[in-house]
This record gives structure tokens, C-alpha cells and sequence, in this order.
């Protein structure tokens, strides 16, 4: 069995990926301070219905490898123009589990 790297203060390991999907979950580290943003509220949000935030190990989140990177990509830019509030028409879509 591989042995996962420790997780340093202030981040949170995450496993991202669709039950369905044959290339199963990834596991991605982020800043804690990601959950705060809006696109990661609305994932979090659908990990509580698909999972009801009841899983072993890291927080599983229902979302294609290539979704949550775009969403990290977003949330970082937005960090680095402190702005956290995005229009509706930038609301992200996610794919049915």
C-alpha cells in the first residue's frame, strides 16, 4: 500500500473524481482557505448529497478531474484578485454523479 504524504497545516487533501468513471478518484491537496469561495461551496454542497460528508479518509468530491481543476484554476485567480464574489452567469455547472 502507498503511503500518503502528510498533509501540512492549513490544507486539506481531497479526493476528486466520479463513481462511474473508470479513471477512479485523484487526490490533490488544497489550501483550506479554497473552501471559503463560492465555486467550492457549490461542490461541497453536492459531496453532501452525494456522500452526506459521511466518508473515511480524505473529502470526496463529486466532480471529473478535469472539473475541479478548472474550478481551482478559478479560485486561485480569484485569490489573487481578492475578489470572491462571481456573477451568476459564471456559476459553475457540475456533471451528474
Amino acid at each position: 500500500m502507498e503511503k500518503k504524504p502528510k498533509v501540512k497545516k492549513g490544507w486539506l487533501a481531497v479526493e476528486v473524481g466520479l463513481e462511474d468513471d473508470e479513471q477512479g478518484f485523484q487526490r490533490f491537496l488544497i489550501p483550506i482557505s479554497h473552501l471559503y469561495h463560492p465555486l467550492f461551496q457549490q461542490l461541497l454542497d453536492k459531496a453532501h448529497e452525494v456522500y452526506d460528508y459521511h466518508t473515511r479518509g480524505p473529502l470526496k468530491l463529486p466532480c471529473s478531474v478535469h472539473d475541479f481543476l478548472n474550478i481551482k484554476r478559478r479560485v486561485e485567480k480569484d485569490s489573487n484578485h481578492h475578489h470572491h464574489h462571481l456573477p451568476p452567469t459564471l456559476a459553475f455547472q457540475f456533471h451528474p454523479c
